[in-house]
């Protein structure tokens, strides 16, 4: 006999009906010291039952990986100081963003979707990055990245945070990403498994870069080490790939000039 569960996946517009699931637990709080009863926002219950949906019916895996990004933080300190007369501030996901753009085009798997039997190669790259707000999480879009310089890039990311924060983004700023990113890097962790948001077979969860001594073949010396936590669709995407995107997407970030190659 079939196990549901592992059916689940081929069920017509994955409707997960089959996984046979208990009824949630109903529980008098009260009954154990003060509550307070609070409706959760619009956003939370949207993004409440996609993550419900993705986190079940996909199978997930997630790789972890470091990488080196001492060169890319000097050089965006430099560059920064420069555009900030504009107004312009510049993040390292800025940079992140170009080079999962540049990592999906080496490796064209990670920018598809599953179709029913049939895998779609998307030849573009419109990346989302999960946007923090007082109302929850979205997720903007930037379009054509392969397309853009870091400094429009960085523009981009800019306008579309502000008006996420707002509550001024369009349903287009929110619609056609190949591939999300999922940053932590301002408040810290050391890795943490993003959920893949579907259609997409990828997302690359960032968590705060930190100083760690690394051996350079004479000594240990202090770099600056980003954290990063790659989760894929298993029915696309095996380990051995999921490692090859992250290190040659590491590669990338190492040495900002492989960005302009």
């Amino acid at each position: 006999m079939q196990n549901p569960v592992a059916a689940a996946p081929a069920a017509a517009g994955g409707s997960g009906v089959g996984l046979d699931l208990l009824p949630w637990p109903k529980v008098d709080f009260a009954k154990f010291g003060p509550i307070e009863t609070k409706p959760l926002s619009r956003i939370q219950k949207i993004s409440g039952a996609n993550l419900s949906r993705n986190w079940v019916m996909i199978p997930h895996v997630t790789f972890n990986d470091e990488c080196d990004i001492t060169e890319l933080e000097d050089f965006r300190k430099t560059i920064g100081k420069e555009w900030e007369k504009s107004g312009l501030k510049i993040s390292p996901l800025a940079f992140i963003i170009k080079a999962a753009a540049e990592a999906l085009k080496a490796f064209p798997t990670f920018n598809s979707s599953l179709d029913g039997d049939n895998l779609v190669l998307k030849q573009y790259y419109h990346i989302g990055f999960a946007a923090d707000t007082p109302n929850g999480l979205v997720v903007p879009v930037i379009k054509n990245v392969d397309q853009k310089g870091i400094k429009q890039i960085a523009k981009e990311l800019t306008e579309l945070s502000l008006q996420a924060r707002e509550g001024k983004l369009k349903p287009t700023d929110m619609q056609g990403a190949t591939f999300t990113i999922s940053s932590l890097g301002g408040i810290g962790g050391s890795s943490f498994t993003p959920i893949v948001n579907a259609p997409e077979v990828a997302i690359l969860g960032v968590c705060k870069s930190q100083i760690k001594p690394v051996w350079n073949g004479k000594e240990f010396a202090p770099r600056l080490m980003c954290p990063l936590s790659l989760s894929f669709d298993h029915r696309v995407i095996d380990g051995a790939a999921a490692a090859r995107f992250t290190v040659h997407l590491g590669k990338l970030l190492s040495d900002v000039r492989r960005l302009i190659l």
